[in-house]
């Protein structure tokens, strides 16, 4: 008994140990994707996210059951892809959207629903057919299956926002963006927060002068 108690306790710290590396490596690239994506001068974005594609797509072939690792995927393939642009960037944001797919595909709710939110950006942000996959009607559904899983997120209300500036409808986008500002702060994740909030206030600063 005392033999197999020692096991248990042994798989319960080698379990608790991978589960704490994880969270750590994804911190890691959520850390390295904000520092890209908001300090770094733009010349330098395509180079460094081609860089961090290759470390989160290695990261992701050793969790390939976890959802957050193909989410994370999907965002960096994403932003890569803006950073590249041109018709390069299109197979990019094909494989985000695969990403992103898969993620959905084993969990939904994880990272508070930031597979649909990211699928969602890509739909309406791509072009449509017969150049890539762009679907405002995707992107809708998507951005509110978001919102229902996180509705005080400042992802989630920041796109569905920018999302309806794009659709005409100021006065909703207005209320979303504004909510986004209002959001509650993530304690580990400051420069994402801060950048998306200068995003945000930009997108409000356009409502203001229109």
């Amino acid at each position: 008994m005392k033999r197999l108690l020692v096991v248990m306790v042994v798989a319960l710290w080698a379990s608790a140990a991978v589960a704490d590396e994880f969270a750590d490596q994804l911190l890691s690239i959520q850390h390295r994707w904000a520092e890209i994506q908001y300090q770094l001068p733009e010349k330098q974005r395509e180079a460094a996210f081609e860089q961090l594609v290759a470390e989160v797509t290695s990261w992701r072939e050793s969790h390939s059951q976890r959802a957050e690792a193909w989410i994370w995927q999907g965002i960096v393939l994403s932003t890569y892809a803006g950073a590249k642009g041109g018709l390069g960037a299109l197979s990019l944001v094909g494989d985000a959207r695969e990403a992103l797919e898969q993620a959905l595909a084993l969990d939904g709710t994880a990272l508070a629903g930031s597979a649909h939110t990211s699928l969602g950006s890509l739909y309406y942000q791509v072009p449509g057919w017969p150049l890539s996959f762009g679907d405002d009607e995707e992107a809708r559904n998507h951005l509110q299956a978001a919102l229902r899983l996180n509705p005080d997120g400042i992802d989630p209300n920041y796109f569905y926002g920018d999302y309806l500036m794009q659709q005409g409808e100021p006065e909703r986008a207005r209320s979303y963006l504004e909510r986004a500002l209002l959001a509650p702060a993530r304690p580990d994740r400051p420069q994402a927060d801060a950048g998306r909030r200068q995003e945000i206030q930009a997108r409000l600063d356009e409502l203001m002068a229109r």
